[in-house]
């Protein structure tokens, strides 16, 4: 049931097992970074919980697999956050519907996406369904950041954690499903094991690579190239923070072979305090710039 869902082998054994084994708990957490496929690995699990097929679990032929996949299972049930928060009417709504039995599975199942976006009101309500949950029910909770979660709500789940994804995987990936071919070693690096993010920043791969060539130049142009090499930042506002970040990630590598680099990633790294802090976007960039030059040369 995993095949198509790259990285975390150990995850999908441990709940492959789980499911032969018949050991399937009322509650679990599924944590780690963004875009790393917990979503895609919990409905895959959901599936093979409602599956029906006495054999292989998750057949895709029975009705309950049927209707799952067209997103018509009554017996699933799926939460993401209202804006920017689960609020707690949501949880009110999922303790109304979990009290009802299955109608095609022998179970029930929840999933909660970004639960560590839950309110805190909203948390406290899910914990009295988590104390005595119903027999036939079981609830995976989904978050990048575990110590977003109450205490009490982690000690009653099973926690699976999830690693980032290894660069050869991920290039392997864009290789066969985007024909993105020589990425270079600083780009995967950027990716921070996220299919999620390299999938996002694939269409960026040339103007990544101006970049690149912008911040390996600082030594050899005067600043007037360095300015007309940096156009693709001063024009990337909507995603400067991934932009600092790539930069850091080549400077990085140069401040392990010549340490006049090391200061240039605290100018990035200030630079991406001010921004936060709604400075003047050209003149942080102007600034940035033209400090890393000075630093360099």
């Amino acid at each position: 049931m995993f095949e198509d869902i790259i990285g975390n082998q150990q995850v999908k054994e441990e709940l492959t097992k789980i499911i032969e084994e018949e050991k399937i708990l009322h509650s679990y957490m599924f944590v780690g970074i963004e875009g790393i496929g917990k979503q895609m690995i919990a409905k895959k699990f959901a599936q093979m919980i409602l599956c029906t097929n006495g054999g292989r679990k998750g057949c895709n032929t029975c009705k309950s697999c049927i209707e799952f996949t067209s997103n018509n299972n009554p017996d699933f049930l799926y939460i993401e956050p209202d804006g920017n928060n689960i609020k707690i009417e949501q949880i009110r709504y999922l303790q109304r519907k979990i009290q009802e039995k299955p109608i095609i599975s022998n179970r029930k199942v929840y999933i909660i996406n970004d639960a560590d976006k839950m309110t805190t009101e909203a948390q406290n309500c899910l914990l009295k369904t988590l104390e005595e949950p119903p027999e036939y029910s079981t609830i995976i909770l989904i978050g990048s950041n575990q110590n977003l979660f109450l205490n009490t709500i982690k000690s009653r789940c099973m926690i699976i954690s999830f690693k980032p994804i290894e660069a050869e995987l991920i290039k392997k990936y864009l290789e066969e499903k985007y024909e993105m071919f020589n990425t270079s070693s600083s780009m995967l690096e950027t990716f921070q094991g996220s299919i999620g993010k390299a999938i996002i920043l694939k269409d960026k791969k040339e103007q990544y690579e101006k970049i690149e060539m912008m911040i390996k130049n600082l030594d050899k142009k005067d600043i007037i190239d360095i300015l007309n090499l940096g156009e693709e930042i001063y024009k990337s506002k909507d995603d400067i923070i991934d932009i600092l970040e790539y930069i850091n990630v080549i400077l990085l590598k140069l401040a392990k072979e010549e340490a006049k680099y090391v200061k240039c990633i605290n100018i990035v790294e200030d630079t991406k305090k001010r921004l936060k802090q709604n400075a003047n976007y050209d003149m942080c960039i102007d600034n940035m710039i033209l400090n890393m030059w000075e630093e360099v040369n």
